[in-house]
């Protein structure tokens, strides 16, 4: 039987009195994404931090892929971090390298032959949009052109978890748009397992409720049809536990009081 891609088994921590997740137990198929809601101070981040090995837990167990994280040594965590891409909401681009260094980077790093980082650099571009701009440097582009190539860089080495810490914030909802649909792309025709953390619940909608297909040599977002939305979940955490998980529909049609104060500003139709 398949592991899942990640498991939480009763994760509990805190930092001096502050308790931030508490008996905390969830899992993710291989190829689904849980979309991360919470306010500020929930610890969103500090759950992918957990995942990543970067922080430990108090008590539980944290799984990647059937390995124990939480034990890992250093060495086997670095080993693991390969598998693992890693979307930040400040982009942490280069600013020294062009778009083409920026994506191959994590590949480069990892000694890959010369010739098989500039194929895999080109294939990424293509993926994303924006092979013309291979030569230019971060500085050069618009924030979500930026955030689109921190997304490329993620998916170079092909790994076969994603997490997305905040990657809409700061943009405005034309451009968000764009990277929504990249990180649609990612999910669909990549089958990445992937987390987002998000405050964006527009966008967040927008992704659980459409998906990528393949039209010829284009791509399109289309609407997502019953089984691509069912492998789509939320999951809002709240006092350190999941409050809520279920699909866009389940949590539009909750009746629960926190859940219904969370969306009420931004309920559709936006």
């Amino acid at each position: 039987m398949t592991p899942p891609a990640i498991e939480f088994s009763h994760v509990s921590i805190a930092f001096d009195d502050r308790v931030v997740l508490r008996d905390l137990s969830f899992t993710i198929p291989k190829g689904e994404m849980r979309i991360l809601f919470g306010r500020s101070g929930s610890g969103k981040t500090v759950l992918l931090k957990l995942i990543l090995g970067l922080l430990r837990p108090d008590t539980g167990m944290v799984l990647v892929n059937g390995q124990r994280v939480d034990d890992m040594s250093e060495h086997d965590l670095l080993a693991l971090r390969v598998g693992i891409g890693m979307v930040f909401q400040e982009n942490a681009l280069f600013d020294s390298l062009t778009v083409a260094q920026n994506v191959g980077y994590p590949l480069t790093e990892e000694k890959v032959a010369k010739d098989r980082v500039e194929a895999r650099v080109a294939e990424v571009l293509g993926f994303i949009g924006l092979s013309e701009f291979a030569d230019r440097l971060p500085s050069e582009l618009s924030g979500g052109q930026r955030r689109r190539v921190a997304i490329g860089r993620a998916m170079a080495p092909a790994p076969g978890i994603l997490l997305f810490d905040d990657p809409i914030t700061g943009l405005d909802p034309l451009i968000a748009t764009t990277v929504d649909s990249e990180i649609i792309k990612v999910r669909d025709l990549e089958r990445v397992t992937s987390i987002v953390v998000t405050h964006q619940i527009r966008d967040a909608f927008y992704i659980a409720t459409h998906e990528a297909q393949r039209d010829g040599n284009r791509v399109k977002i289309v609407q997502a049809d019953a089984e691509t939305a069912g492998l789509i979940q939320f999951m809002v955490l709240h006092d350190g536990r999941i409050h809520f998980q279920g699909t866009a529909a389940e949590l539009l049609a909750s009746p629960d009081p926190y859940l219904r104060q969370y969306l009420l500003l931004t309920l559709p139709p936006w």
